[in-house]
């Protein structure tokens, strides 16, 4: 075993670490604040679940693309759907974050991880396309179950990541459920 390697790989664990601690505007079922970790746990979680309904997509990869997606996130945190028009250079900040986040892996391990990070980015492949979409389809159904603050938009959520859940009927026919539950937020809040 290369030590040198191992204590690259090990040095990029204790930083990516900080996810943990990633807030994001969601919030869980007892009101805290839901962090990027567990939005990607749960997104990995999705995957899995719906696998049997996902036709010929290479469940390995997929689960690989949704586990790196938010990886950048742990150096300066995650933009909140409805600012990130105000943060255009968004995708560019989170490439260059998750470079320093990799910068203590050997150059394999660094490159399959940016390479997974692109392919994600630019919905360049079948799986990437699916984890787009169920990277919506999680952060929308947080939000219709979470104890969110009571300014919260829901209406927004009613547009938010239709380029992308609109693709595929697993993901129309989560979409159309997970909408019907954020109207009757919209509704009860009045």
């Amino acid at each position: 075993m290369n030590s040198e390697l191992l204590r690259g790989r090990l040095d990029f664990l204790r930083e990516a670490e900080r996810l943990k601690d990633v807030l994001r505007s969601a919030h869980t079922s007892s009101g805290r604040q839901e962090s990027t970790a567990e939005h990607s746990w749960r997104l990995c979680l999705m995957a899995l679940l719906f696998e049997d309904q996902l036709g010929e997509l290479d469940l390995l990869q997929v689960l690989k693309l949704c586990i790196v997606h938010d990886l950048g996130e742990a150096i300066h945190g995650d933009i909140p759907a409805v600012q990130q028009a105000a943060h255009p250079d968004k995708s560019q900040q989170e490439r260059q974050d998750l470079e320093h986040l990799a910068r203590t892996l050997d150059a394999p391990a660094r490159q399959r991880l940016l390479a997974l990070w692109d392919q994600y980015e630019s919905a360049g492949s079948a799986e990437a396309q699916a984890v787009k979409a169920l990277d919506k389809l999680e952060t929308l159904l947080q939000h219709t179950q979470g104890q969110n603050p009571a300014d919260f938009d829901y209406r927004f959520n009613l547009g938010y990541g239709r380029r992308y859940t609109g693709a595929h009927p697993l993901f129309q026919a989560l979409r159309e459920q997970i909408d019907a539950d954020t109207q009757r937020r919209i509704d009860a809040a009045g």
